[in-house]
């Protein structure tokens, strides 16, 4: 790389002691800029996501994509030698992720105090279910819960109904990319102050603040938001349809503008008269009436014909893709949104690219996921351990 293309994170050692997936996409999203990763594990535990979703050839996949970048030791920190040696890697560290449950690390006197005192610039990110205090901050906490819990679920499926959960790690997600936020704002502190801080990450939160103004609505007006399906209390049409070639689209109108164009195009510039069609909200209170316009049109025609149409009359419509689709999607081509990694074990390994593009110093995948403990010996040989250190380490069971 010129220097010029340096990734920004370069200098930056983030050590990755979280499991699962909220603290350890934020250190995937750290190491995809740039930052050397070094992923902490159990001796005998590993992070269970090498395990989750399908496998090839007894090699998770979910766990390439989550441990790509990442250099992979194993350590007990439960054992005095585990311990000893975890300060001595947080020394030479920038930031550490973990996602223990609160008193854990304190129980191994690996809590913020002995942290800080090994290294004060130190940023301790700590990811729980639930945060570090309050009545639930010891309770067992997964994305799942944190869906629910938000008003997700409750918002999320037809009216009639039950409450719908994500069949995916959308909490966790969201909690990763504003982990990574969070540990970016806590350096940019340690720039000016010279001193490092702890970073408390509920996962229960930042899903709450993705989904919008619902505290405000209900605090002034006590506004609960329904389950609406595909609908949008605040425009229409905003729905999925159905093509003639049994395909579906999805259409949005959130601006006037494109709600009139859309109407012209199906042949229903009529509606665009009406008093009602004059705000978002009077055009969702008549959400039967322009579905039915909308809806009508479309299965009268084939998905090609639809999004032609559409984009013709500069009116905002995307097909409803499964992941072949995606996989192929010329947009997504374009970006390089999914990129081909060389694996030693699998061969060549699609999956998605860095999140955004820097002009002047990108990130990138510079490997996919490791084996678990593949660095060990050689992570703490360059942080000065002997043969002999690591070999007792092993006979006490901390590696």
């Amino acid at each position: 790389m010129t220097p010029m293309s340096t990734p920004p994170l370069t200098g930056l050692r983030v050590l990755d002691m979280a499991t699962l997936f909220a603290g350890p996409l934020a250190a995937t999203m750290l190491g995809d800029f740039g930052a050397e990763v070094v992923k902490i594990e159990h001796p005998t535990r590993p992070d269970p996501s090498r395990g989750h979703g399908p496998a090839k050839d007894d090699i998770g996949l979910w766990w390439k994509i989550l441990g790509r970048n990442k250099r992979t030791i194993t350590l007990d920190l439960s054992k005095p030698g585990g311990r000893a040696t975890l300060l001595r890697l947080a020394a030479t560290a920038d930031v550490v992720i973990e996602n223990f449950r609160p008193g854990t690390l304190e129980k191994w006197d690996l809590g913020w105090p002995e942290l800080s005192a090994a290294n004060p610039r130190l940023v301790l990110t700590r990811v729980t279910g639930f945060g570090q205090f309050g009545p639930y901050a010891h309770r067992p906490g997964f994305g799942t819960l944190a869906e629910a819990m938000s008003g997700f679920a409750a918002i999320t499926g037809e009216p009639d109904a039950p409450p719908t959960l994500p069949p995916f790690g959308l909490a966790d997600s969201i909690a990763g990319l504003a982990t990574a936020y969070a540990v970016l704002t806590a350096l940019a502190a340690r720039d000016r102050t010279g001193e490092g801080q702890v970073v408390d990450m509920a996962i229960i939160e930042p899903i709450l603040t993705v989904l919008g103004p619902q505290p405000t609505w209900y605090d002034q007006l006590g506004h609960v938001q329904p389950r609406t399906g595909n609908r949008s209390q605040n425009n229409a049409p905003r729905n999925t349809y159905r093509t003639a070639d049994g395909t579906w689209v999805a259409v949005s109108t959130s601006a006037q503008s494109v709600a009139e164009r859309v109407m012209r195009l199906v042949g229903r510039p009529d509606l665009i008269d009406e008093p009602w069609f004059a705000t978002g909200a009077g055009r969702a209170r008549h959400c039967d009436v322009l579905d039915q316009a909308v809806g009508d049109w479309i299965a009268q025609r084939t998905r090609t014909e639809v999004l032609a149409a559409f984009e013709k009359a500069e009116a905002a419509v995307a097909p409803i893709q499964d992941v072949r689709e995606v996989m192929t999607d010329p947009q997504y081509t374009a970006l390089g949104t999914i990129t081909t990694v060389d694996d030693p074990d699998l061969g060549p390994l699609r999956m998605q690219n860095v999140l955004f593009r820097l002009s002047a110093t990108p990130g990138a995948i510079r490997w996919a996921g490791r084996p678990h403990g593949a660095d060990t010996d050689a992570v703490l040989t360059e942080l000065g351990l002997t043969p002999a250190e690591l070999t007792a380490l092993r006979t006490e069971g901390a590696l």
